[in-house]
């Protein structure tokens, strides 16, 4: 119950959940997900009883409550589970009246693979996702934590699947981070495997992990720096571009016009989080002056809204946001180069 008790003549409804609807899976563990509803709703009324929801207070509350919850029951019908973050991301996508449903967001799967289902969780990652499906060159621009390459390379594996392509392409420019590769010890592979390790780490989550190997000696995936890419065509592949904020403008025209026949291009990066050296000049934050009018490329815009971390990131996102913009009035426009970052391994980006 709310802690706001509505006037007596306030508005009241009941609403009847079906009878195979199992209400512990709808209310969640120690009844959170009424728990949420009831912090979102401060002026509503919330009372269960056996399988009904008894609600009292505004008009415009009672109307999108019934809304929410025939929106879960869609999602538990599709047999995913409810959790506190997708209750919060339908009241949001509810009150923002986005032509998406909630539920047809967060039960559009894209891979599974060992019994995990991989999907969109905002509204942001659906529309991003959507996006890869009907254009040829995708660029996903958002923050750390929104799933930019984790989804790309999910889609990537999907369309591998569907025999829509015939191999998968994944790379990364290897920025110095303040040390030479060339004095690092080891092959080759050895220098190079720190910049791409982010990759593969998501690759496992969607291959069988016995089978990759197989699968890259057979050239079916790649895993390689962006400068292995030059004076190629790739012709029927999915190729993605991870990092592309660490691209000069030369190599980002060079990893665009690799684009060959029956391929798709996406390229994953986040502006904020530029590593090259010296004030170079960013391919990704060119890019889209450069191609914006051109046909069958599409900029995804990634927000601190579709970050899917912990819920502090998000918050910690647009912190550095606020921070960012007030030193750049403080130095009248200038936005000062970031410190260049080691290579990190681990989550998806």
């Amino acid at each position: 119950m709310s802690e706001d008790h509505p006037t007596p003549d306030a508005p009241t409804q009941t609403i009847v959940i079906p009878p195979e609807v199992s209400m512990v899976t709808l209310l969640g563990p120690r009844d959170e997900m009424l728990r949420t509803m009831e912090r979102a709703f401060p002026h509503l009324d919330v009372h269960v009883r056996g399988n009904e929801f008894h609600l009292t207070g505004p008009s415009a509350d009672i109307a999108l409550v019934e809304r929410l919850l025939d929106e879960l029951l869609r999602v538990l019908e599709a047999g995913q589970p409810l959790n506190r973050d997708a209750v919060e991301r339908s009241i949001g996508m509810l009150r923002a009246q986005t032509a998406e449903r909630p539920a047809d967001v967060l039960t559009m799967n894209i891979v599974s693979n060992r019994g995990r289902t991989i999907r969109p969780k905002t509204l942001g990652q659906k529309r991003y996702v959507d996006a890869i499906d009907a254009h040829t060159v995708i660029f996903g621009i958002g923050p750390a934590g929104t799933g930019k390459t984790y989804l790309a390379m999910a889609k990537a594996v999907a369309a591998l699947q569907a025999k829509q392509v015939n191999r998968i392409i994944l790379t990364r420019p290897a920025v110095e981070a303040g040390e030479s590769l060339g004095f690092l010890p080891g092959t080759l592979n050895d220098k190079i495997d720190p910049y791409l390790r982010p990759l593969y780490d998501a690759l496992h989550d969607m291959v069988d992990p016995d089978s990759i190997p197989r699968l890259m000696a057979a050239g079916t995936i790649e895993v390689a720096p962006l400068a292995f890419m030059r004076g190629r065509t790739l012709n029927d592949a999915f190729v993605i571009l991870d990092e592309a904020q660490n691209t000069s403008a030369e190599q980002m025209k060079m990893f665009l016009t690799r684009l060959g026949f029956g391929s798709k291009m996406v390229v994953t990066g986040d502006i904020t989080q530029i590593d090259l050296p010296g004030g170079a000049t960013s391919g990704l934050k060119i890019v889209r002056e450069i191609l914006q009018d051109v046909d069958d490329v599409h900029f995804a815009q990634l927000s601190s809204q579709d970050v899917v971390r912990h819920r502090l990131v998000s918050a910690i996102v647009d912190a550095y946001g606020r921070w960012d913009e007030t030193q750049i009035q403080q130095s009248g426009g200038y936005r000062p180069q970031r410190a260049a970052r080691r290579p990190r391994s681990g989550g998806p980006r």
